[in-house]
């Protein structure tokens, strides 16, 4: 058992727009968010275009949710509304709800996790405002009546029991409040393990083959088995069953998780297999760019290949560890193309995705005689970096961004992925 007087008992609201960039462009159209049947797509040209947001009534009665493509959505209901998205407008309303928080508490008790989810810490501010469900329910009202937008919030001791309760009770009830006394009744049953926020299928499938199906059994397994199987993300996991986080506002949940990585859906099919690895090099850089920005390295690189649906899908996913942490785009790339020679079968790919993990601070590097380079190509890195962030993402690009296979110099005009 957990001695729940020795955890943190704090009052921390986890707010989560609801189906925020469908809610924006159906107030943009002058529609109620919860009456209408919008579908956000990223191009309305494309018939496998990806569902970037769904409004709830299309959710519940055709089943079209983010990730669906274009051609699940039905045509010949005259209801439904296809939209493309506007980022930078939904980047802008973000903001401005980012300041109806700041009315309530500073701003280092907000920590803003995504464009459309945020965690404030209430503790200080209860004397002024009441009851962490009254500053819930003002700042849902606040919302509503200045944005036309709905929102669901989740109250809970910590921020995992916080976003747990959102998830789990809150988006039914639009607020719910979960205490330590509410894990083994609430949390406990939950099942598949999939629908806890932190458990992806790959973690639910081991645990299954563990003999583990609900997070009361999780909460009730070995710890030891759990550490010597998972590590220190075996730690967690045991303890978030049980409801405990220690994290302290705006720190990731679950340490063990933190990689970089990016998964682009090709705007046609590749089959040449020059284009291919135009891509990978730029989807390298990328990758090396979000670890240099929080000053990491990694020594896993991840590569995954899809193949179009022309060669009936499929694809591979393969991962390779190396000898020194690295942000380095062309010792990512090296490593991808690795990979790549050693899985790919000649099919046409329509999907690739690269991540860097086993993440270390970059405060070192190990020096080699046979390798003296090595410094200044880990230090070209941020000075390119630094002349992006000063001039745009498209001011310093590969040559291979020029060709016709490259993807970089048209998202370098998007913004989030989409158009603005």
């Amino acid at each position: 058992m957990i001695d729940y007087s020795t955890l943190p008992h704090h009052k921390i609201l986890c707010i989560d727009m609801k189906s925020f960039y469908a809610s924006c462009s159906a107030v943009m159209l002058g529609l109620d968010p919860l009456d209408c049947y919008i579908a956000i797509v990223g191009d309305k040209e494309r018939q496998g275009s990806v569902v970037l947001a769904a409004s709830p009534k299309l959710k519940k009665e055709f089943g079209i949710k983010t990730g669906s493509r274009l051609f699940e959505v039905p045509k010949d209901d005259p209801r439904v509304q296809i939209v493309e998205p506007k980022m930078a407008t939904y980047l802008r309303i973000s903001t401005e709800i980012t300041r109806v928080f700041n009315r309530y508490v500073p701003k280092e008790a907000i920590h803003v996790y995504s464009v459309d989810e945020s965690f404030i810490k209430v503790d200080e501010v209860l004397h002024l405002w009441g009851d962490a469900r009254t500053i819930a329910e003002k700042i849902k009202n606040d919302i509503e009546r200045e944005f036309q937008l709905p929102c669901t919030i989740g109250i809970g001791p910590n921020m995992l029991l916080a976003k747990l309760c959102l998830d789990l009770e809150a988006k039914k009830t639009w607020i719910a409040e979960w205490t330590y006394e509410d894990v083994q009744t609430k949390l406990w049953k939950v099942s598949p393990l999939r629908e806890m926020w932190g458990i992806g299928r790959r973690v639910e499938k081991t645990l299954n083959g563990m003999g583990i199906f609900t997070v009361g059994q999780l909460a009730r397994h070995d710890l030891d088995i759990l550490e010597k199987k998972f590590g220190i993300m075996g730690n967690q996991l045991y303890h978030h069953a049980w409801g405990v986080d220690l994290s302290d506002l705006g720190a990731p949940i679950i340490e063990g998780q933190i990689s970089f990585g990016k998964s682009q859906i090709l705007l046609r099919d590749y089959k040449d297999e020059e284009e291919i690895k135009h891509v990978i090099l730029e989807m390298c850089e990328e990758v090396a760019r979000r670890a240099r920005t929080r000053r990491k390295a990694g020594r896993t690189v991840s590569l995954g290949v899809g193949y179009s649906q022309d060669e009936f899908g499929g694809g591979f996913h393969r991962a390779r560890t190396i000898k020194q942490p690295t942000n380095v785009t062309m010792e990512l790339y090296r490593v991808c193309l690795e990979l790549f020679y050693e899985h790919y079968n000649g099919k046409t790919v329509r999907q690739i995705s690269i991540s860097l993990g086993n993440i270390v601070d970059d405060c070192e590097l190990q020096l080699d005689l046979f390798d003296l380079g090595a410094y200044k190509r880990r230090e070209l890195g941020y000075v390119v970096d630094s002349v992006r962030r000063r001039f745009g993402p498209g001011s310093l690009l590969r040559a291979v961004s020029y060709t016709s296979g490259g993807t970089a110099k048209h998202r370098a005009t998007l913004v989030g992925g989409h158009k603005m």
